[in-house]
């Protein structure tokens, strides 16, 4: 039988490259006579630049130009850019006015040729500014949200189904609630960075941190009004990337054009504070209010979100449409709205719109809840939707029921207390809370192309990207089940303009996008190996049909008699061929239109607080999720795990904070920015909930990215007033709202 790679926990095929240090970055290549870009950054959050002062910095040594919008050679160009993970609005491009948009624009960028001069030099440029009031502060502006142009990308925002206004006046139970969330800024290990390799004939090779090697190009192609040919960008490895870099990024612009002013190679990097000038999970303002029947049954539904925007981009997030679907309600009703401030433009950031939204809707769950006297897991249990409540579709499937037996079992929900306050253990308050999670599971466009050569190696190639998911891994153990090939006869490119279109990669959809490409590639290759192998002499084929047939470590076998069989080399050297070459697209099947394709999970957490400080410790939590088929169950926890620390930092810890008087986040670093460390961590589990699904595309998988996250914010909210008796419902829930 052929051997069966997909679902089983195969450790990382770039592992060995990323620890041993051969994995090269987009900061990290040699280069010959490289230049070196820094950044100045604006000090101010809106207005005009009056002046800049670069005689100083030009005077350093090693210095070659400072570039700013004074004299910023970007070419005229009327070809239009069409971002993939874009917004309505304006796209920021710098140096293109004098124009002040968010603080930490970048107004100038200093050229030397070694980092160190570059830096010092950047010390020496001086701006003055006709600053202008700004508006910051979110709260003052929720006055002025207004209903924003959608983005193409995401659904339209849910139609109202019956009267949920009136229901909800009607119901024997209600909860009218308002939930607050901070900024997150993005924080990958891996700073962003660009290094753009100038040839003498002009053409040029972009090394870029990015998610969308073919986003980027399109980007610079469009900007610097050039062909595809002209210009290359690279992306193998990505330290970290949580949505950041679905679009591209300033510094990689910035590296193109003074690469192109000097006509020669240039590599600008960002600090980590200069990082917090890009994209965020924006602020979220909402109201979830819920209607319910004694017994428990809802009657009523009403979820609205206000969040943030810069002045130049309507960034939108789909916040409102899982509480549109999750619960079987008759009445519901939902609304998002922008808010423009004077920052930068918001942008995914894992689970964008579920992490916030869902974080509102299941705390409300738990609050009424306790209204009505009713285990939380019953009331989800009692409102459990069969079928896609906003689309009125069924599910591809739908295990939920599992992961919710499955997860309270292990985390051994039935022994819960009730009553707040009521346990304690070691002098700490004890509290265990729960929430639903749940994400889509799309399959979008994608193409690749699968090489064998005569010496049995297998090279298959798609410009997606590896962020650290494992795509390397995976989409190697597709191409070997796929073909009969050893894993380690197998190689898979990424992150080339050059190679077979894909989508960036986010959404939790570059399995199920890319790896039916990957498939259907291989397919077309084990075709021709099989032509080939039926017309040698005396083929054990002839008359065979391919269902006959299985390949398994480099030969082809004859189904009813393995014996009989023909190596991938003497197939192709009997017909004189060096290399079969195999390319393949594919994408949604029309079946999938009628059905909701989800994945779902059941988050548990138990927390300990001190009565006496307010601190806060998850001391266990359990993920059960019902995710399709999982390819790599290894690296598939992994990516779960990331996500439980990473909900416990969104409910503990993570907020980017403003100081009002300067428009300006003020603790842009680590020691300031606090996210979770290996004392926060305790003991975390993964279960994955079995569920087949021959719908949702050919693998039958759905992703774990981001239904690893979300829940897990709201089970800790929910298992702190479990502990407290405190309702927080303001993230992070930090002690002095608890003291």
């Amino acid at each position: 039988m052929t051997v069966a790679y997909i679902g089983e926990p195969i450790s990382r095929v770039d592992g060995r490259a990323k620890v041993t240090g051969q994995a090269k970055y987009a900061g990290e290549p040699t280069v010959a006579n490289l230049v070196y870009g820094c950044v100045v950054s604006s000090t101010i959050a809106t207005g005009t630049i009056r002046s800049i002062a670069t005689a100083d910095a030009l005077a350093v040594p090693g210095v070659l130009n400072v570039l700013t919008h004074e004299n910023s050679p970007l070419p005229v160009t009327k070809r239009n850019f069409v971002d993939e993970a874009g917004s309505p609005g304006e796209t920021f491009i710098p140096f293109r006015d004098n124009t002040v948009k968010f603080s930490q624009q970048p107004v100038a960028l200093v050229l030397a040729d070694t980092f160190e001069r570059a830096r010092y030099a950047a010390s020496l440029v001086h701006v003055e500014y006709d600053g202008e009031p700004h508006l910051t502060d979110f709260h003052a502006a929720l006055g002025k949200a207004y209903d924003p142009p959608w983005r193409v990308l995401l659904p339209p925002i849910p139609e109202p189904r019956g009267n949920a206004e009136k229901a909800l006046a009607a119901s024997a139970t209600r909860v009218d609630l308002e939930y607050r969330a901070p900024v997150e800024h993005h924080n990958p290990m891996e700073p962003y960075a660009s290094t753009a390799v100038w040839d003498d004939d002009g053409t040029m090779t972009v090394f870029d941190k990015t998610q969308g090697v073919k986003n980027v190009q399109g980007f610079l192609c469009s900007l610097f009004d050039c062909d595809e040919e002209q210009l290359r960008v690279l992306s193998p490895y990505v330290g970290g990337g949580f949505g950041s870099g679905l679009r591209p990024q300033y510094q990689v612009f910035l590296a193109v054009l003074a690469a192109r002013s000097l006509e020669r190679s240039v590599k600008v990097t960002l600090t980590r504070q200069q990082m917090f000038s890009l994209c965020y999970r924006p602020f979220a303002w909402q109201r979830v209010a819920l209607g319910a029947t004694r017994d428990g049954r809802l009657e009523a539904l009403i979820h609205e979100s206000i969040q943030n925007t810069s002045r130049y981009e309507h960034y939108c997030e789909s916040t409102v449409h899982w509480s549109a679907m999750l619960y079987q309600c008759d009445n519901v009703k939902v609304s998002f709205k922008l808010a423009q401030l004077d920052l930068t433009a918001p942008a995914d950031m894992r689970a964008p719109g579920a992490a916030w939204g869902l974080f509102a809707l299941e705390s409300a769950m738990d609050e009424l809840a306790v209204e009505l006297k009713i285990d939380p897991l019953e009331l989800r249990l009692k409102n459990y939707a069969e079928r896609d409540q906003n689309r009125n579709v069924p599910f591809s499937s739908k295990a939920m029921r599992e992961c919710y037996r499955q997860g309270a079992e292990r985390f051994g929900w039935s022994r819960r207390n009730p009553q707040p306050r009521s346990v304690r253990r070691g002098g700490a308050l004890v509290g265990l809370g729960m929430a639903s999670g749940v994400w889509e599971a799309p399959q979008l466009m994608a193409s690749a192309r699968a090489v064998l050569t005569l010496d049995g190696m297998l090279t298959v190639s798609s410009a997606t990207a590896d962020i650290g998911t494992g795509t390397y891994t995976i989409m190697t153990q597709i191409a070997a089940e796929a073909l009969g090939s050893p894993m380690d006869k197998v190689r898979f490119e990424l992150g080339d303009s050059s190679l077979p279109k894909a989508p960036v990669e986010g959404g939790s959809f570059t399995a199920s996008t890319v790896g039916p490409a990957v498939q259907a590639a291989c397919g077309k290759v084990r075709d021709q190996l099989f032509g080939l192998a039926k017309r040698m002499p005396r083929s054990p084929f002839a008359g065979a049909r391919p269902d006959e047939v299985v390949f398994e470590n480099c030969y082809v076998r004859l189904r009813k008699d393995p014996s009989r069989a023909v190596s991938f080399a003497e197939a192709m050297r009997n017909s004189m061929v060096n290399e079969v070459e195999g390319d393949a697209s594919t994408g949604p099947s029309p079946k999938q239109n009628g059905y909701g394709t989800y994945a779902h999970s059941a988050v548990f957490a138990e927390v300990h607080v001190d009565e006496d400080l307010g601190t806060i410790h998850v001391v266990r939590a359990v993920n059960a999720l019902a995710a399709g088929r999982v390819l790599n169950p290894k690296t598939a926890r992994s990516q779960v795990l990331g996500g439980l620390v990473w909900g416990i930092g969104m409910a503990l810890e993570e907020e980017s904070v403003i100081d009002q008087r300067f428009g300006r986040f003020m603790n842009h670093s680590l020691g300031e920015y606090h996210v979770p460390v290996n004392a926060d961590i305790r003991d975390l589990e993964v279960i994955f909930v079995d569920e087949r699904d021959d719908i949702v595309n050919p693998l039958g998988a759905k992703g774990v990215g981001e239904i690893g996250l979300v829940g897990v914010a709201a089970a800790i909210a929910n298992a702190v007033f479990n502990a407290t008796g405190k309702r927080i419902r303001e993230l992070p829930i930090t002690l002095d709202k608890l003291m």
